[in-house]
């Protein structure tokens, strides 16, 4: 039986909560061992390993910015940013028993310092069935404004 759209949102509504929330460690479970959190500098492009990306995290990338973010380490994320992730839109592109390619629409807020910004983003995400269940094998944001240098993130997009 296909993945459900139902099933798709279930999951990538988890991963918004447990960001927010800053459950970092929660949140590296959501992937599998190969799958790749991308947010590309130029929306248009498909060949992430052949371009420069903002972020291009396997499986010791992504363990390696949570580490960064609960660890203090970075100065981007002292103090922490609260977040909030509006997720709409949502439109399955194609769904199999295995996996599934699911996009959506991603307005995030950020509040820092008493400083309030705002991302928008075209967000697509391959999603696959595995023994300990649905898994992300792919994110990859688009952000609207990505022409734009992204200022010190202090939290995952």
């Amino acid at each position: 039986m296909s993945i459900t759209l139902q099933d798709a949102v279930a999951l990538i509504a988890l991963e918004a909560d447990l960001l927010d929330h800053g459950a970092f460690r929660d949140w590296l479970t959501l992937y599998t061992s190969d799958g790749r959190y991308v947010v590309p500098i130029d929306p248009d492009v498909e060949d992430f390993e052949s371009v420069l990306n903002y972020a291009y995290d396997d499986a010791a990338m992504r363990e390696k910015r949570v580490e960064r973010l609960l660890g203090g380490r970075s100065i981007s994320a002292a103090p922490p940013a609260r977040t909030v992730r509006l997720l709409s839109r949502y439109r399955m592109l194609e769904t199999t028993d295995a996996t599934c390619t699911l996009r959506c629409a991603q307005h995030l807020m950020e509040l820092r310092q008493g400083r309030q910004r705002d991302y928008a983003a075209n967000v697509t995400y391959r999603l696959k069935n595995t023994d300990g269940g649905l898994k992300i094998d792919l994110k990859v944001i688009r952000l609207l404004t990505a022409t734009e240098a992204l200022t010190a993130v202090s939290y995952i997009l």
